[in-house]
């Protein structure tokens, strides 16, 4: 016979939200790692001390974390969603009949208080303290990378960049435009390239032009993730411009602060060619005594059959090159009475060789055949570069190479499981938050799933 279900008559409920969230549940095990008691001394001076009292900012922290970690990505959704789901409520310590905030009041907080104390950076490295307390992070290797986010910004109501006025913008500039205006002269955007962009969008004229997925063009930022590649733990995080400039800087802005503010520095960095700019490798090598695993970014081998410059052999005791027939290539062939640096303005110092010897050799049609002496320009931070395609001869650098793609998998687990393909917030300041809160919840994931706490019984058995 078909059963019925009768509507329960009971009118009192013994009913606990412990009993009903699985002991498992991936929140569960995100809040045995969450330590929010500093949130409200970092948050005390930016409220009065008269009036009524207002939304607990735990209790704010706890939605976005959830938010960023189940990939809610609308704030007026994510009240729904903690409103009817038992999880969401035990996490955010409502029980059952606990008020949730109108989705109006992150805007509000948003602007206010969460940026003017910086907040949202001081609890992500909350997390990455935690990480360190928990054995996560190890020193011996760092990686860095950069993905491309698509900004809340329409192509279809930009405008070309040589018609944007940064003035007429001043006029009547909204709350993105202003954050941009205040950041024309910061490396990671407005001071990143002087090449002004094919497009901008008078919405979020910090969003990048950018073609770089080899498809349509969109206006993107830039994520920048500083990685231990011990266990993917994300030590730093920095919004940039789409654009290779503006990350290069970014990196080195992450290990520097990675450095002063937990103390530590890897013995090597892995990146792909973007950072093997000689400017880089020498930063890295001369100023930070870090090994470059990267790739050197480097444009001198030819392709008409001529030989390159590695070809040639670097002979430093005595500042020269050798080339292929073992003739010297010199700066100076003779001594000036008014001494002469030899640099270039493109920050090189070029090599010749000598013009007899280039027209009596059997390989001049191999090596300057349009030229009557060949010339071999050198960067002064070759040795940087010479540095870096060592490593890359050794077995290490294979297998960090290999461990690069942690980083890859931590941009794809950004964009497919916690779905932030697409920005909601605008401009550099909204990027940030965006960026911060993301990699805040793949920390906490990743604490969840590698430090999960002991069983109840397991402790009662130590």
């Amino acid at each position: 016979m078909m059963g019925f279900q009768a509507a329960p008559a009971q009118l009192f409920y013994d009913f606990s939200l412990d009993e009903h969230v699985p002991a498992d549940h991936l929140l569960r095990r995100i809040d045995n790692h969450l330590d929010l008691d500093s949130v409200r001394t970092q948050l005390n001076p930016y409220y009065s001390n008269t009036g009524r009292p207002s939304i607990d900012p735990e209790l704010m922290m706890r939605m976005l974390i959830i938010g960023y970690s189940m990939g809610i990505r609308s704030e007026r959704r994510l009240c729904e969603e903690v409103h009817l789901n038992l999880a969401y409520r035990l996490f955010c310590r409502l029980g059952l009949d606990g008020k949730v905030p109108d989705h109006s009041s992150f805007s509000k907080n948003r602007h206010g208080r969460f940026r003017q104390s910086n907040i949202l950076r001081h609890l992500f490295e909350t997390v990455v303290e935690r990480c360190l307390a928990q054995g996560l992070v190890g020193t011996e290797g760092f990686a860095v990378d950069a993905s491309l986010i698509a900004a809340d910004a329409n192509k279809q109501r930009s405008v070309p960049g040589a018609e944007w006025s940064v003035q007429e913008a001043k006029d009547n500039a909204g709350r993105s435009v202003q954050e941009y205006l205040a950041v024309l002269d910061d490396a990671a955007f407005g001071a990143a390239s002087p090449v002004t962009p094919k497009f901008i969008s008078p919405s979020d004229p910090a969003a990048q032009w950018t073609g770089a997925h080899k498809g349509h063009a969109f206006f993107a930022y830039a994520t920048n993730y500083l990685i231990d590649t011990d266990h993917g733990v994300i030590l730093d995080v920095e919004a940039t411009r789409a654009i290779r400039q503006a990350e290069v800087g970014a990196s080195r802005t992450m290990i520097d602060r990675t450095e002063n503010r937990f103390g530590l520095k890897p013995g090597y960095l892995v990146a792909d060619s973007a950072y093997g700019s000689a400017d880089n490798l020498a930063w890295l090598v001369k100023e930070k005594d870090i090994a470059p695993h990267i790739p050197v970014f480097d444009k001198s081998n030819r392709t008409d059959g001529t030989f390159s410059r590695s070809d040639f052999t670097w002979d430093g005791e005595n500042d020269r090159y050798i080339c292929v027939a073992g003739k010297e290539l010199k700066q100076f062939h003779r001594t000036y009475a008014t001494p002469r640096s030899g640099i270039t303005s493109e920050g090189t110092r070029l090599y010749r060789a000598q013009k007899r010897d280039c027209d009596a050799c059997d390989l001049k049609q191999r090596c300057c055949p349009n030229a009557p002496a060949r010339k071999v320009p050198r960067d002064l931070n070759e040795d940087a570069r010479d540095v870096a395609r060592a490593i890359a001869a050794t077995p290490d650098y294979e297998r960090s190479r290999h461990r690069r793609k942690k980083v890859e998998m931590l941009f794809a687990h950004l964009k497919r499981i916690l779905r932030m393909a697409r920005l909601r917030l605008r401009g550099p300041c909204g990027a940030r938050d965006e960026f911060l809160l993301a990699a805040t919840a793949q920390n906490l994931r990743q604490l969840a799933k590698l430090r999960p706490p002991r069983p109840l019984h397991a402790v009662i058995t130590a």
